[in-house]
């Protein structure tokens, strides 16, 4: 198969993802970008399920970056702390509200390097951030993204940063919000990590598997 071959069998599959997943957004809930960040902090290691749970308690006390700056460290670990991690992502929350209330007037920063900059927020946090909150084009690679990527060969990449930019390069930059969503969609309820429902995948009489049994090679 030649390589131009393989970029339409892959546009082709992207296609049938968007058509699976209409309904693709956000499983957060969020009411400003503030919101979304910890959310998002808080997410790592932990269901967005159980997330929604705590954030529903946290934002209600502490719906914007002042009023989580006083509530403090304390407070919101015992808040949080049915969460993975949640020690460390309590001194996170409340180390970058309080840097957005005493440099960022309490606003959330939409540039990649200022929300980097923030305690606990890496590259796939900001391009969460920057692509749901402020409409910035930009592609997070979560696990799921990753797995589903490397198994229907978009990427060959290794690591995060090499799979995000094979994504970027095969994806309309106008549609990479969207396509983040449809990938995560997939590897949540059909692609997924351990037992993926191939006889319910769009895809699968296009998707190569690759990388699919890896895990059970390296055994």
């Amino acid at each position: 198969m030649s390589k131009k071959q393989a970029t339409e069998k892959q546009k082709k599959m992207l296609k049938a993802l968007e058509k699976a997943y209409p309904d693709a957004r956000p499983a957060l809930h969020f009411q400003s970008p503030f919101q979304l960040l910890v959310a998002v902090l808080l997410s790592a290691q932990c269901t967005d399920e159980r997330v929604n749970i705590v954030t529903k308690e946290l934002f209600s006390l502490a719906p914007d970056a002042f009023a989580m700056d006083k509530l403090g460290e304390e407070t919101i670990r015992d808040i949080i702390k049915s969460c993975g991690l949640y020690k460390n992502k309590a001194k996170n929350i409340a180390g970058l509200s309080h840097i957005l209330v005493e440099q960022y007037h309490g606003e959330v920063p939409s540039d990649r390097e200022s929300l980097e900059s923030l305690p606990g927020i890496g590259r796939k946090s900001a391009n969460v951030v920057m692509s749901v909150a402020f409409g910035i084009p930009a592609l997070a690679v979560d696990t799921h993204v990753f797995r589903v990527s490397r198994r229907m060969g978009f990427s060959d990449g290794n690591d995060v940063l090499k799979v995000e930019q094979d994504l970027m390069d095969l994806i309309p930059e106008s549609r990479w919000c969207e396509a983040h969503h449809w990938l995560i969609f997939h590897g949540r309820r059909v692609c997924k990590a351990q037992r993926p429902l191939c006889d319910q995948c769009p895809v699968e009489e296009d998707c190569p598997k690759l990388h699919f049994n890896e895990k059970k090679k390296k055994k």
